[in-house]
């Protein structure tokens, strides 16, 4: 059995009547800036030798991984449409740069459920193709880059407040695409990690499997939220019946606010859902465009 099973969040037990899954990068730690345009992002235009175009590498991945409705995607697919946005770019073009043919990664994210280092290795170690070992080569340098680089990084304002609220009213696991390893040592370099009854990254499958396997069957519905700073995370609690509250991208440290002073106590009461979560909603999906500003009409 491998070391991290999605058996293990099937078997936790319920302790209260309530469960919330919580996202960690750009969601509790403010490790998403760094760990993209530090680590992700410059080892994406050595590991494929896109040097010439870089400053266009550089904007279709902050798009993506930041300031768009992609954010918090699983790194693969996020990969895929940095690379097809940049191949997309006229200026690119102009400068007659070839990017990668995409479609063994495509084949491959479209085909595995749980998209982390684990099924690539064992994916690349099957199968003669140059490109899905570049890009095994650029999943491994990122997480070297990010071991190297991110430290020190503390929560925002009012997240360990809330925790140690919550613990003692509700289940509380981490829900995260990024490899289990990391978010480990960012928990317990802050100590927060006993707060959580389980941290589970990449390597236990989809934020949504996470959701439905740690919870589904076990609390109503209306007793399950999530916590998220992407549409894939709301995305995860709509698939799994769970209620949702955003982390709102710049405005975290108000968000982590509001869920401790206000949106815990209206799901505890069973207030949450309806005209509340809607508004939170609508104020979420206005801050994550799907369109890039370069192609946008003046």
């Amino acid at each position: 059995m491998s070391a991290y099973s999605i058996d293990q969040l099937k078997q936790l037990e319920p302790q209260h009547d309530f469960f919330i899954g919580i996202d960690s990068d750009g969601c509790v730690f403010d490790t998403m800036e760094i760990k993209q345009k530090e680590c992700f992002i410059p080892q994406i235009i050595k590991i494929f030798k896109l040097q010439a175009v870089s400053k266009y590498v550089r904007q279709s991945a902050e798009f993506v991984n930041l300031y768009s409705k992609w954010r918090g995607a699983n790194r693969y697919p996020a990969l895929l449409q940095t690379l097809g946005l940049t191949a997309d770019r006229p200026e690119v073009q102009k400068r007659g740069v070839h990017l990668p043919d995409t479609t063994p990664l495509q084949k491959w994210v479209q085909e595995e459920t749980k998209l982390g280092l684990p099924a690539l290795r064992a994916k690349v170690q099957g199968a003669n193709d140059p490109f899905l070992a570049l890009v095994l080569q650029w999943s491994e340098s990122v997480d070297h880059a990010v071991e190297d680089m991110v430290s020190g990084l503390g929560p925002f304002a009012w997240v360990r407040e809330f925790l140690d609220e919550a613990q003692n009213k509700a289940d509380m696991i981490v829900v995260s695409q990024t490899p289990t390893p990391a978010l480990v040592r960012e928990w317990q370099e802050n100590e927060i990690d006993h707060r959580v009854r389980l941290i589970a990254g990449q390597e236990y499958g989809t934020k949504a499997e996470h959701l439905k396997a740690a919870a589904g069957g076990k609390y109503p519905n209306n007793h399950v939220l999530m916590i998220g700073d992407a549409l894939g995370d709301l995305q995860a609690a709509q698939t799994a019946g769970a209620l949702f509250f955003p982390i709102l991208p710049g405005e975290e440290d108000a968000s982590w606010e509001r869920l401790f002073k206000e949106g815990l106590d209206r799901f505890i009461n069973e207030t949450f859902a309806g005209a509340y979560e809607a508004s939170l909603l609508h104020q979420f999906e206005r801050v994550l465009p799907s369109t890039p500003p370069w192609q946008q009409a003046d």
